[in-house]
């Protein structure tokens, strides 16, 4: 073959792969993309994060030990006086899609607030994420050999969320965050169920500056704690996409919990009229799948999270924004310049 016929089928796959890029693109559909749980077993157990003390139980998704699967750790941050095993059911589910999910307690004393109880702070993350990265090394733990130790998500309840949206931009704020917080360059995105950044001291919403990190807002329509229009300004604020606002309808601001008004915990009193075990799965699928499509690249994931799964679901309607992409006609553009060479190459042949 001469260097010239090279050229020329370079130039031709070129101009293919252009042609292809912007076709109509395959959309996938009840009958080809099962958004349900990928693994039927999910096993967990309880233990102490050595790293920073706290009680955590550990969700994780049981394949085939010969599969080499790896699956992403996600830190799960409890509201504020909830405790962790009322997170049992969603974690449980949020695992079967293919992640690592602990659920740590963290107590704190906050003296300034005249508070003291259970409590996520940043800094749980990082020694979270330690503790996970060293037991995936460990022969004797039952996370060894299964965990993708590049991939980190976050998962949060009210409080919690509110910690991991400070988390993604980086931030370390009194009293979310208080010691120094340097955000893991494995985390990859967030979803956040019952959570807002209103300042009740600034009297504002605060913009959340999550530098391209995808961010999912998940929210309850009836919650009377973090209520619909305090998410829409939380969301609104989010300064990068992609990202997501995803409400649940009927579900109030314990949606996400094993029961209504889980005991220590400050209660709405908007009751729910979706079923807790429904509101649950639901709250659990689309988080789930907001992380695939961000951690794992899943394109039937990001496909339901982004287009279809709003039509598939009558309980869930949603607020979206991509990335930019280029104009049809810078596409085009690029196209007749493909052309253009594959001329000039035929003259030079």
């Amino acid at each position: 073959m001469n260097f010239s016929s090279s050229r020329i089928k370079y130039s031709l796959s070129l101009c293919s792969a252009i042609v292809m890029s912007i076709g109509t693109p395959e959309i996938a559909t009840a009958a080809t993309f099962s958004h349900g749980a990928i693994f039927s077993e999910v096993d967990s157990f309880s233990t102490t994060i050595t790293t920073n003390g706290n009680p955590a139980d550990i969700y994780f998704p049981v394949g085939s030990r010969t599969s080499n699967e790896l699956f992403p750790t996600t830190v799960l941050l409890p509201g504020g006086l909830v405790d962790k095993s009322f997170y049992s059911s969603f974690a449980t589910q949020v695992a079967s899609y293919g992640f690592v999910v602990v659920v740590p307690n963290n107590r704190v004393s906050l003296p300034q607030f005249n508070f003291e109880g259970l409590f996520s702070q940043t800094s749980q993350i990082n020694s979270i994420f330690e503790f996970i990265i060293t037991e995936s090394e460990n022969y004797t733990s039952q996370l060894a050999g299964i965990v993708d130790t590049k991939k980190l998500g976050l998962l949060g309840h009210s409080q919690g969320g509110g910690v991991g949206l400070t988390a993604i931009e980086g931030s370390c704020i009194f009293p979310l965050c208080l010691d120094d917080f340097s955000r893991p360059e494995a985390l990859m995105a967030g979803a956040f169920y019952g959570t807002n950044r209103f300042d009740p001291f600034l009297r504002e919403f605060v913009p959340t500056a999550n530098d391209g990190i995808p961010v999912a807002l998940v929210q309850g329509s009836l919650d009377g704690v973090a209520t619909p229009e305090e998410a829409l300004a939380t969301f609104e604020l989010i300064q990068d996409s992609p990202k997501a606002l995803i409400t649940v309808a009927g579900a109030n601001h314990f949606g996400i919990t094993n029961v209504n008004n889980p005991p220590g915990a400050r209660p709405d009193f908007s009751n729910p009229t979706l079923a807790q075990d429904e509101a649950i799965e639901t709250i659990a699928r689309w988080s789930a799948l907001f992380l695939r499509a961000n951690l794992l690249d899943d394109a039937n994931a990001f496909e339901f999270v982004f287009d279809t799964g709003a039509t598939l679901d009558p309980n869930v309607t949603v607020i979206a924004e991509l990335k930019t992409v280029p104009e049809p006609s810078s596409l085009f553009g690029v196209l007749a310049i493909a052309m253009g060479g594959i001329s000039w190459l035929w003259q030079r042949k």
